[in-house]
């Protein structure tokens, strides 16, 4: 069967409604403001065999868009394996729960929904979702846990397992998740939102489907695969052959104070790509490894910053190769600590955009900040109610070939907002006493990056503890093309102080009244600044952007 360009761009436009419309559902309904307000989470459509991606939506965050591939592959995996060994068949209706930061990516905060879309008594292709929860047990409340050295220190860890039987919700493994809480009300919630955007999902598929019928939409499936690995080849035959190398630092683990490696060797040849992390740092003791499908996951969404144009599916991927050594800090193997993925995805990201700027340095931006600095507070109320203040900030987005950075942006693994002050202040006993750009944190460039903040938290209760899991601490945001770097990430105690471990503490005990300041990196600068604009240096200066001339 073959398809009319008008009813393919249709088709394409109504699929893509559907996981925009869960997305939507579930931020609506989350009682956790790190979904509601963060957008911490991601729906999307899955083939029925592969798991392979077919259709993301737009609002979640593109990091879990490239793991759930993997995610769902676990369950068809599973349901296999419990058809051979049990007897047990997947039935319509049936939804799967897990965490499981190995079989799936992220970390143990982020819980996977996957439900197979029934049709004509035959699995049509799977539907998933995924949501940052508030918190999952383990160490450290809100489960940022700079200190872990396995990942049973991190939070629960829950493997595929069958939540909603044909339609029935399994009262004892939702008994067994809110036990497993300090905040088993908000944990409730945002499983109740997950289950409804499935929900939703499946009765806009009914309506799609009855309308053009299965063939016609799996026809457009495949087409919109196809012709998504066809423009990333096309988009690769355009760079040059050859190899571009970059490598870049995290601070440490929060265990030994030593930097760790993160290099890339890119291969281009002729329509495809070779991602090689050989000469990355092994496997480290604290909880900034990753899997290996969060390494690829990552990488999807660099490459999916430099084709801007290539359609988000698993066909993107075709043309382009992955070496990851095994086991390393980008492929840790059960029990090593994962929680603090995300710095180590934006440092991946970091080199990919360092090595592609040498092949097509008209595509590329500088670095982000790199971090999104996890902040943790928990404490009591006086009426003797646990309170947990879990939240992430924004720092400067790198300078492109066309503009200067983002002031205070959000890390380019999402498309999720900075929580709101209002929120955050009404939600928890803090109150912020600045929240502004941060002078002079940007990389210089004809492109300057964009500006860090300043955060300063003052706590209103009588006490509470302090987590912190950032990076940047060390090493700065770099620029390309001759851009120069930002500003480095400083978090400043009551006392004036800074943590030993750069940017990761844990378990600091402050009290009321008392203070803790955050100053994020800005982004790193695109092009030689000696051709930045004179007018655009001054505006910097009228604006109060810089005090010292700029970054070199």
């Amino acid at each position: 069967m073959s398809l009319d360009p008008v009813t393919l761009a249709v088709l394409k436009g109504r699929l893509e409604q559907i996981a925009d419309e869960m997305d939507a559902t579930l931020f609506r309904s989350a009682f956790n403001p790190i979904i509601a307000e963060a957008h911490d989470a991601s729906h999307g459509l899955y083939d029925a065999t592969t798991g392979e991606t077919m259709v993301q939506g737009k609002s979640g965050l593109p990091i879990f868009v490239g793991v759930m591939a993997f995610a769902v592959k676990a369950v068809i995996d599973k349901v296999a394996r419990d058809a051979a060994e049990r007897g047990e068949r997947l039935a319509d209706g049936d939804v799967f729960l897990f965490n499981d930061p190995y079989d799936g990516g992220t970390h143990l905060s982020d819980f996977k929904l996957v439900r197979p879309y029934y049709r004509d008594g035959v699995p049509f292709c799977w539907l998933a979702s995924v949501g940052h929860w508030h918190d999952v047990g383990g160490n450290v409340p809100g489960n940022y846990n700079p200190a872990a050295t396995e990942s049973f220190q991190e939070g629960m860890h829950i493997p595929p397992v069958k939540v909603v039987a044909a339609g029935k919700l399994n009262a004892d493994i939702v008994d067994i998740l809110k036990c497993n809480s300090r905040l088993p009300l908000s944990l409730y919630g945002d499983l109740n939102g997950q289950l409804n955007a499935l929900d939703l999902g499946v009765k806009r598929m009914d309506d799609l489907l009855d309308e053009y019928g299965a063939a016609t939409v799996r026809t457009a499936l495949a087409e919109l695969k196809t012709r998504a690995a066809k423009l990333m080849r096309a988009c690769l035959a355009d760079l040059p052959d050859g190899t571009y190398s970059a490598e870049d630092w995290l601070d440490n683990d929060g265990i030994e104070d030593a930097p760790l490696k993160i290099a890339l060797d890119i291969v281009k040849k002729g329509e495809t790509l070779t991602l090689d992390f050989s000469r990355t740092s092994g496997p480290c003791a604290g909880p900034v490894n990753i899997a290996r499908s969060t390494a690829i996951a990552s990488c999807y969404v660099a490459l999916k910053h430099v084709f801007r144009d290539v359609p988000a599916n698993a066909g993107c991927l075709e043309p382009i190769a992955f070496v990851i050594p095994e086991p390393s800090i980008l492929a840790a193997r059960a029990p090593k600590p994962v929680g603090g993925y995300t710095e180590t995805i934006l440092r991946v990201i970091d080199v990919v955009f360092q090595a592609l700027a040498q092949a097509a340095p008209g595509l590329v931006n500088g670095c982000a900040y790199g971090t999104i600095n996890a902040l943790s507070l928990a404490g009591h109320r006086k009426d003797g109610r646990r309170w947990v203040m879990f939240s992430f900030f924004g720092g400067g987005l790198g300078g492109s070939p066309e503009s200067d950075g983002l002031n205070h942006g959000n890390a380019p693994i999402s498309t999720a907002t900075i929580p709101p002050v209002e929120i955050l202040e009404a939600a928890y006993p803090v109150v912020f006493t600045q929240w502004a750009l941060r002078p002079d944190s940007f990389g210089a460039g004809k492109h300057r990056g964009g500006l860090g903040a300043i955060y300063e938290i003052e706590l209103l209760e009588e006490s509470a503890d302090v987590f912190l899991f950032g990076e940047r601490g060390r090493s700065s945001p770099k620029g390309v093309v001759g851009g120069g770097d930002a500003a480095r990430n400083r978090f400043v105690l009551p006392d004036g102080t800074e943590p030993p471990m750069a940017s990761k503490m844990i378990g600091l005990k402050i009290r009321k009244g008392q203070r803790l300041r955050l100053e994020t990196p800005g982004g790193g600068g695109y092009g030689d600044p000696r051709e930045r604009p004179p007018e655009l240096a001054e505006r910097d200066r009228r604006l109060g952007y810089t005090r010292t001339g700029g970054r070199a």
